[in-house]
């Protein structure tokens, strides 16, 4: 599989092909965002996650598919394209000027790279603000989207709402339909903090208005960085009924190293350093005070871009997460090393562990140093105290290579069972779903031959019975000679195949996605 191949767009809807029976009551559409575009003219991005945005949806109505895919045209899409060559820097990638271009020009390139206007190539995932749809990656720029034509709409800056440099593209959402996220606010006052924020759901006054989404976006907590010109790099973050958890690990970015990248010929990404020797910061935040609690939650060095699930039992408040030893996950969505066996057993390559972690927040007053404060049956996670109001964490490790965790949405920040993802044993380049039972630690798989399936994603049966009724989507690259790529509906409690609808165009690696049903 070619992963610096130029996709091809099919804006237009088309009908996908069905085998099997899709349920009746699956109405909605899936939407995924992936980069899509690699090279421009003579230039050619050095990394895959800088890719331009390629948006694809499959659309459900009364047991058919519809599929359709358009590039973001994003003004960074916009700039490439008018140039001919790639002129917008991206985090893999510095874009240099034509070499024909005069001093004044380089001055002014220059400059925007040392306190950098960052790219809106929103390739990373697409979510909600209010009744809106955006394509996102991580910077401060978002561009809404029309989520039934993938037209691109505005162009939306973070800075005028939030002072948020950077922010994750994984929010989540409570019954109410606010969502709430995490950004990094970089030096603003001469401090650099992160800001947990919460963009309400369209109130009654302004439904039916075109009010921008952010305009009523709250700052709900702001968590001082433990050191100033270096924040943690935050992919995702922990939410339950009463909670928010945010994960300060040792992998930073360096803001004096990005701010001379562009002048020393090194890519931003470069600046992002692994310290093995620090220890990892939990920050327990009370969603209703944006108070921190009181106590202080340490564990070893690790690297997170997923939570998968959070929820409170009794005086404790348990989270899941995908961690990784270090941080060659990036190093290895580099185009270079992607066209060297993609797919297969790579030295350097470390698989990530499912690791559950349990924090007591009960006072620790009268209770002994050394004692583990977790008093919970069904994990061996562990808290002990190191003095007053200070814990050591020590997780349970249920798996190991699972990736891009999907859960029953309904059951965020709840207790749960089951969790849907990738098989990442061998290489981040997945060949197998699988449904794991975080409760008997069984796995159930779904796989084909020379076919690379997506992120699942779970879609609840309306009034289920249970957690797992539903079904799970993925899109499949299949690279077996003379056959379609398609999207497999999986059975959520069998794990078995349902339906499968091939597309008549070709379908390409992406990242994230949301499913809309129909109505929402």
């Amino acid at each position: 599989m070619d992963f610096s191949k130029n996709a091809t767009e099919r804006p237009e809807p088309s009908k996908a092909e069905v085998k099997g029976t899709i349920p009746n009551w699956l109405q909605g559409t899936l939407l995924r965002n992936g980069p899509g575009i690699f090279s421009v003219g003579e230039t050619s991005y050095e990394h895959w996650f800088d890719g331009m945005s390629l948006m694809t949806s499959f659309s459900f109505k009364d047991g058919e598919i519809t599929h359709r895919s358009r590039f973001l045209r994003s003004d960074t899409y916009n700039a490439n394209m008018g140039a001919g060559r790639i002129v917008v820097s991206e985090m893999g990638t510095m874009a240099y000027p034509d070499p024909s271009k005069n001093f004044i020009f380089k001055a002014i390139t220059f400059l925007n790279h040392t306190v950098p206007d960052f790219t809106d190539n929103g390739s990373s995932n697409i979510i909600k603000y209010g009744d809106d749809y955006f394509a996102t990656s991580e910077t401060n720029y978002i561009r809404k989207i029309d989520p039934v034509t993938l037209e691109t709409q505005d162009k939306v800056d973070y800075m005028k709402y939030l002072p948020v440099n950077l922010a994750s593209s994984h929010p989540h959402y409570d019954k109410e339909g606010n969502a709430y996220n995490i950004g990094i606010s970089i030096a603003e006052k001469g401090k650099t903090k992160y800001i947990l924020f919460k963009v309400p759901a369209v109130s009654a006054k302004d439904k039916g208005k075109t009010v921008p989404a952010l305009k009523n976006v709250e700052a709900i907590s702001t968590v001082s960085c433990r050191s100033l010109l270096t924040p943690s790099y935050c992919h995702s973050i922990g939410f339950t009924d009463n909670y928010i958890i945010f994960v300060e690990q040792p992998f930073k970015l360096d803001i004096l190293k990005m701010a001379t990248a562009y002048m020393r010929g090194v890519n931003w990404a470069s600046c992002i350093k692994f310290c093995p020797d620090e220890n990892t910061l939990i920050h327990l935040i009370d969603r209703r005070t944006g108070k921190e609690v009181d106590m202080k939650y340490y564990t070893g060095s690790m690297v997170i871009y997923h939570h998968v699930n959070a929820f409170e039992d009794g005086d404790h408040v348990v989270f899941d997460v995908i961690a990784y030893n270090d941080n060659k996950l990036y190093d290895m969505f580099y185009l270079k090393n992607l066209k060297n066996d993609a797919g297969s057993q790579d030295s350097a390559y470390s698989k990530p562990s499912f690791k559950r972690f349990a924090l007591p927040i009960k006072s620790d007053k009268g209770v002994g140093v050394g004692e583990n404060l977790v008093k919970l049956k069904y994990t061996t996670a562990s808290a002990v105290k190191e003095k007053e109001g200070k814990f050591t964490c020590q997780s349970e490790v249920l798996c190991e290579g699972f990736e891009l965790p999907r859960i029953n949405y309904d059951f965020n920040g709840k207790k749960y069972q089951f969790v849907y993802g990738n098989i990442v044993e061998e290489s981040a380049l997945s060949k197998q779903v699988a449904k794991f039972d975080t409760e008997t630690k069984s796995m159930l798989y779904w796989d084909e031959e020379n076919c690379w399936p997506s992120e699942p994603i779970f879609v609840p049966r309306p009034n289920g019975e249970s957690e797992d009724d539903g079904v799970v989507l993925s899109s499949v690259i299949n690279s077996n000679p003379g056959q379609s790529s398609f999207l497999v509906i999986l059975d959520g409690r069998t794990f078995k195949e349902v339906a499968r609808a091939y597309v008549n165009a070709e379908l390409y690696k992406d990242m994230h996605g949301i499913f809309i049903p129909q109505g929402k």
